[in-house]
């Protein structure tokens, strides 16, 4: 590790680019601001992070945070996650669509390698401190009954200090530090940074470590027994937490009250920068795919916690700084173990789950996730979470963005489902959707897609589709042609699926039919088998006896549903199958793939249309999407669109020469194509390596085409451009397809089919003298 360049500091930086010693980034120009820290707070780049309003404590028999609702959470078991990652932890409720999510997903730095996220610099310590250290009057609230303290009266202020009206508890709302102490014989004050539900946050100067900066933090009411429990708990339990995106604590000390009474102080690692809360502004709320990667660094943290046996319970954009190009997780006083029942609960109006109210169910990793949600809508819309919409969205009609960004919207419902046994499972199942989502916005407003990523839930699409745009779509050959949901590695007879050897699908029935164990998976692999086959029959009976093998909620089941309705041409029941797909993984390609190929046949063309964008503009290894899209289009009558998509289809796929041809086809092919139409036709066919017999086909149909535009039309003036080598002019197109039926009687092997192309070339041929 390369050393710390801090004048009298021996330290080393850490992966995270600060110092382990000091503290102090490692960026130039800051070792000069740290060796200059001693002299006074004035001279040092810090920032404050920002503790928010109406956090509650929720006791297990008294107070709440939220309604109720019919839904629990069973115990969850810790799982060993190795740090760093989204963690292992997966309640007993947690479907097996968790267990088939890996967190394999490569993503490197803020923005998660797809958009720029502008960093944060660091603040100036004058700026960050506060100059009066007072609590608002509207943000005083008893700590016990939750009902306002210390409010003004006939222009009169109200006290910081006191007791409750209402159930008589002590508030204190003053700091209890003040510049100049020095804490624990080691840490000076300097100033108050902010406040918040928890206790005051102080700025001080670790004077047995370099003058480093940290972080104190106290309690906001002394007297408050369940805040003190919170501080304690905070103590015991981050002492065990090392995340590079989780605030570092350092120490706990003691210090006396005015009063004599002993408190406790917290002292952390100091992060500056900017909480999420601030850089989304009041007003104006935050772009989607910056927030979505903000969210993808927070979730391994997340997961982290989750895979210790921890829940954070109190995820806000307060709670999250960034500072640079690193983001952190601060104020973890609500962290509590997943099996404590009987602790209070903390957490914050607007934000915490709708299951957290006294005699209801306790946080969960599934009530974690829920707060993660409320945060990216909380970051990219306006609306009044807090009271209207405290426990639901906005209808996405009523909201553009939603109307938008389709993907982020059903990612957020999720998220966010009263039921916590419909929402994800594991914060890794929640990031590998979110990277699908934020693959989708990012390439919404680009040229190019990003670059392809493999799934973790689907295969790729066993073949392109739809390739031949003037033949309608055989539904039966796209349910088998479309993605295939991945074989769950937990299932035991996972190891044996992989080595089956067997290509044809009554082989592969027959081999199956040989396992003593019918696992969820084999029994979906002989739905897939009887799919291949064309017995519907046998594939729904296939799939009913899979349904008590999986999980209540297994997508799965909605997908084999929905591919057996689309081969046997049902595609409202198709349409309606994928839809639940899409709503359980939101960030897939292959559900509004299939969605698309449904919504054609229900005579929702614009939908159709709108969902194979998504997808071939997402990615363009789904050049099925790239078929359908232009058949939409050419339907539409827009064939300038369609042409378009054709000719996106990149020179390296395996399609593109069919993408080509399906070009040339589109341009003539509609209705009565014009001059220009068929000169381009012409044009794009020229540089196309086709095999003889097909080229010349394709130029029958194109001269065939000129032909009948030139009888219609003024002769060409002189000096027209030609049109695979043959003027623009009746006599030498008439020519121009003698010589192609000529060829192509040439290159055939049936008898009957020379003889008439010998006399369509005879007949097409002008009269002439010789």
């Amino acid at each position: 590790m390369a050393s710390c360049a801090r004048p009298g500091c021996d330290g080393a930086i850490d992966a995270d680019g600060y110092c382990d010693t000091c503290g102090l980034a490692a960026q130039p120009g800051l070792a000069t601001v740290g060796a200059a820290a001693a002299t006074g707070p004035a001279s040092a780049a810090i920032s404050a992070p920002e503790a928010g309003p109406a956090t509650a404590a929720v006791s297990p028999t008294v107070g709440a945070a939220g309604p109720a609702t019919a839904g629990t959470v069973r115990p969850a078991t810790a799982g060993t996650g190795p740090p760093g990652t989204a963690g292992s932890v997966t309640s007993s409720t947690a479907s097996s669509r968790s267990r088939r999510t890996s967190a394999r997903t490569s993503r490197g730095g803020l923005g998660a390698g797809l958009v720029e996220v502008p960093p944060v610099p660091q603040r100036d310590p004058a700026e960050a401190i506060m100059k009066d250290p007072v609590v608002p009057e509207s943000k005083r609230v008893c700590s016990r009954c939750e009902q306002p303290v210390g409010r003004g009266q006939d222009g009169k202020p109200g006290r910081a200090e006191g007791f409750c009206r209402n159930c008589g508890a002590k508030f204190s709302f003053t700091p209890k530090l003040k510049p100049g102490d020095l804490v624990g014989g080691q840490y000076e004050v300097l100033g108050c940074l902010a406040h918040g539900g928890l206790g005051w946050i102080y700025l001080a100067r670790d004077h047995n470590v370099h003058d480093r900066w940290v972080v104190l933090k106290g309690l906001l009411n002394t007297g408050d027994t369940a805040a003190m429990a919170a501080a304690v708990a905070e103590r015991r339990f981050l002492a065990e937490v090392e995340h590079p995106h989780i605030v570092k604590i350092y120490n706990f000390v003691q210090h006396p009250d005015a009063d004599g009474t002993m408190v406790g102080y917290i002292v952390m690692e100091y992060v500056g920068g900017k909480s999420l809360k601030q850089l989304r502004g009041a007003t104006e709320p935050m772009p989607v795919e910056q927030a979505l990667a903000y969210a993808l660094e927070v979730l391994p943290a997340m997961g982290y916690l989750h895979g210790s046996g921890l829940l954070y319970c109190d995820f806000k954009p307060e709670n999250v700084i960034q500072t640079a190009e690193l983001v952190k997780l601060i104020d973890l006083g609500a962290v509590r173990h997943i099996d404590d029942f009987e602790s209070d609960i903390w957490g914050t109006v607007g934000y915490q789950a709708p299951e957290i109210a006294p005699r209801g169910a306790g946080p969960s990793i599934a009530s974690d996730l829920y707060t993660v949600g409320r945060t990216l809508a909380v970051l990219t819309v306006n609306f009044d979470f807090r009271k209207r919409y405290l426990t639901s969205l906005p209808d996405a009609v009523d909201v553009p963005l939603y109307v938008e960004h389709e993907s982020f919207y059903r990612l957020l419902r999720r998220a966010t489902h009263r039921n916590p046994d419909l929402r994800f499972a594991t914060a890794a199942e929640m990031a590998e959707q979110l990277v699908g989502v934020l693959r989708e916005t990012v390439a919404s407003g680009r040229a190019a897609p990003p670059p392809p990523r493999l799934s973790t839930l689907f295969s790729p699409e066993r073949h392109t589709f739809g390739s031949e745009l003037d033949e309608p779509l055989d539904l039966a050959e796209v349910a088998t042609a479309l993605p295939v949901p991945l074989v769950d590695g937990s299932d035991p007879a996972a190891p044996m699926l992989a080595t089956l050897t067997a290509t044809e699908p009554a082989e592969l029935l027959a081999a199956l039919g040989a396992v003593g164990s019918k696992t969820a998976e084999v029994q979906l692999r002989c739905v897939r088998a009887q799919l291949e086959l064309g017995d519907l029959d046998a594939a729904a009976a296939a799939l009913n006896l899979a349904v008590p093998l999986v999980e209540a909620d297994d997508w799965r089941v909605p997908w084999y549903r929905g591919l057996i309705a689309l081969a046997g041409d049902r595609a409202a029941d198709a349409f309606g199958a994928f839809d639940a797909v899409y709503d359980a993984v939101p960030g897939e390609l292959a559900p509004k793939l299939a969605l698309a190929v449904a919504a054609e046949h229900v005579d929702r063309a614009k939908l159709a249309a709108r969902y194979h964008e998504i997808v071939w503009s997402t990615d363009h290894t789904f050049v099925s999407a790239a078929f359908g899209l232009a058949r939409v289009r050419m339907a539409a009558g827009d064939v300038a669109g369609a042409v378009a998509v054709l000719e996106s289809v990149p020179e390296s796929s395996s399609h593109y020469v069919a993408a080509q041809v399906a070009s040339v086809k589109a341009r003539i092919g509609s209705g009565t194509p014009g001059q220009a139409e068929l000169l381009a036709a012409a044009d794009r066919l020229t540089n196309l390596r086709l095999d003889a017999q097909r080229l010349s086909l394709l130029r029958a149909e194109v001269l065939e085409r000129a032909l009948d535009w030139v009888r219609g039309n003024p002769p060409a003036p002189e000096g027209q451009a030609s049109l695979l080598g043959c003027q623009f002019a009746e006599p030498d197109l008439r020519f121009g397809l003698e010589r192609t039926y000529r060829a192509l009687a040439r290159l055939t092997d049936s008898t009957p089919e020379r003889i008439r192309l010998v006399d369509r070339a005879n007949s097409i041929r002008p009269r002439t003298l010789v």
